[in-house]
């Protein structure tokens, strides 16, 4: 019987030892291909950012970081400024919403794009779509407030079930408008 019970624990020895070496080899293999290909992928996320601003304005070339503000960037046909995109981070119906917003060089709304929300499907994740956001091209900051009237063209409509939702996106855009407005007038 020890003869049984010394083949039983060299069994399982011989199987944790395997299982310990093919752990160690697949942890080897995933680390060296993280190590390869980490700076190709950093490289393709940054490049698809880049392309994903630019169609935010028409037109345009280029886009520049400012330095000094961070996600905060320049866009530029040729060497002509053409606006900026601003990040804003806004409270809507699901949590907190992210967004980019084009401005240009009036302090005038061209679009905005919505980076993360959990608004709800069907209702306010409409914000992030077309008629909602058409409204914003060329909204100056006195105009970016939600009304329900309908006659009212000048200031945007809420989305029908979703008035958090439209709140939160046009405070974004509001805020993100301000907050240009300051660092162009030498502020912070």
């Amino acid at each position: 019987m020890s003869e049984q019970q010394d083949n039983k624990n060299n069994g399982i020895f011989k199987i944790a030892l395997n299982l310990t070496i093919a752990c160690l080899i697949s942890g080897c293999i995933i680390a060296g291909t993280y190590y390869i290909t980490a700076d190709t992928a950093v490289k393709a996320n940054l490049k698809m950012r880049d392309e994903t601003m630019k169609t935010m304005v028409e037109g345009s070339t280029s886009i520049k970081e400012i330095e000094e503000k961070d996600g905060w960037y320049e866009v530029y046909k040729d060497s002509d400024l053409l606006g900026y995109i601003i990040p804003s981070d806004t409270k809507g119906y699901g949590g907190t919403m992210e967004l980019l917003v084009a401005v240009d060089k009036d302090l005038k709304i061209i679009t905005y794009k919505i980076a993360s929300s959990k608004e709800t499907p069907g209702l306010g994740e409409n914000a992030s779509k077309e008629p909602f956001s058409r409204q914003f091209k060329g909204k100056t900051e006195e105009h970016l407030t939600v009304t329900k009237d309908p006659a009212d063209t000048e200031d945007i409509q809420a989305i029908s079930g979703a008035t958090i939702s439209s709140k939160a996106v046009t405070l974004g855009g509001k805020n993100a408008v301000d907050k240009l407005k300051v660092y162009l007038e030498g502020g912070q």
